[in-house]
């Protein structure tokens, strides 16, 4: 197509809704083969004030985004005016989400970042929860600074089980924990320990819950896994909070792990744990972690209900550990007496009198 922008003065707002005109339209845009400033002045004069429709346009919003990288200051504080007051209802859609990233990402003064992001600050919430405008507050945490993404950890902490427990927000979550400075970290970490509770029972909120624990930041993780001391038993039997119980009893500190594994070693809690198809995993993951003393207060708990639950799944992987290593343990208390036995037999063929002929 060897047509030229004059060839379409005036109409280049109907042809940015076309797919070949806006190819047509961004090929003008991306020409290096000569000065086309004045192409994308000539663009940007007749498609500007459309900015808002195009952004949420199939074909438009690419020209769109293709503007943003290539207008200068001036043209993008414009197209920054324009949109604001839209820029929700645009990121809410399929296409506009697209190009209001690619805005966030060219946004260059001061001025433009606290336009767009007072725009966005009453809606952060309701945006994380929508399949595309989730989106959004990612490109945010990736590419402003912790001083202009703080709007986003003050709406996410004081929703925080409302986000936490949905499926994009939880993923959003777990991205403000990567981008988060030192203090935006513990504003979240400290909303999450606060609800822990339900988090850790929520078929989404459980990861967020996981996720600090993975930071392997004793500072966050020893009062996270604090909030489940007295509640152990109950979220042991629970599908979603019985994973997370397990996690904690692997990265607790020695202190903390006796005080989840004392709530096992009841006999009537430890029969109901045993029979249960989550927290029977629970109480194999404690043999394993266990201190050798507590280890043999849980299996002086468990011994007494094996028979009983021994022809269950889970009863015979527990009677398997338990003897396992119980056999274990007797051939090491057996081999130095065996090397005892050994050296006093060596000892006593050297003492013999040898036999003379």
């Amino acid at each position: 197509m060897n047509a030229s922008l004059d060839d379409f003065k005036g109409h280049l707002y109907e042809l940015a809704k076309d797919q070949n005109g806006c190819r047509f339209l961004q090929r003008k845009i991306e020409d290096t083969s000569q000065n086309n400033n004045q192409a994308i002045l000539a663009i940007y004069e007749e498609i500007h004030g459309h900015f808002v429709e195009l952004m949420t346009n199939s074909f438009g919003n690419y020209l769109c985004q293709k503007l943003l990288e290539r207008c200068d200051n001036e043209q993008r504080d414009t197209i920054v005016e324009i949109v604001a007051p839209d820029i929700v209802n645009i990121s809410l859609n399929m296409h506009g989400t697209r190009a209001v990233q690619k805005l966030i990402e060219f946004l260059s003064t001061p001025e433009q970042i606290q336009m767009i992001t007072s725009a966005l600050n009453p809606s952060v919430v309701p945006l994380i929860k929508d399949l595309n405008g989730n989106h959004v507050i990612q490109k945010c945490l990736h590419r402003l600074s912790a001083e202009h993404r703080q709007f986003i950890y003050d709406a996410v902490s004081s929703k925080c089980v409302e986000v936490a427990t949905h499926k994009h927000g939880c993923c959003v979550l777990q991205r403000c924990i990567d981008y988060a400075s030192d203090a935006q970290k513990a504003q979240l970490v400290e909303e999450i320990t606060r609800h822990a509770l339900p988090l850790v029972q929520d078929p989404y909120g459980n990861y967020v819950v996981q996720y600090v624990l993975e930071l392997g930041d004793a500072r966050f993780s020893d009062a996270l896994i604090r909030r489940f001391v007295g509640h152990t038993c109950y979220l042991s039997a629970q599908k979603f909070s019985s994973n997370v119980i397990e996690k904690c009893i692997r990265v607790a500190s020695p202190e903390t792990r006796k005080l989840l594994i004392a709530e096992f070693i009841d006999p009537s809690a430890m029969e109901k744990l045993l029979r249960d198809s989550f927290a029977n995993y629970v109480i194999q993951t404690s043999l394993d972690y266990a201190e050798p003393d507590q280890r043999a207060e849980l299996v002086d708990c468990i011994r007494p209900l094996l028979a009983s639950v021994r022809s269950t799944p889970y009863g015979k992987r527990i009677h398997g550990k338990i003897f396992r290593e119980q056999h274990r343990s007797t051939q090491q208390q057996q081999l130095p007496q065996q090397i005892q036995l050994q050296n006093r037999q060596q000892q006593s063929s050297l003492n013999r009198r040898p036999t003379t002929g």
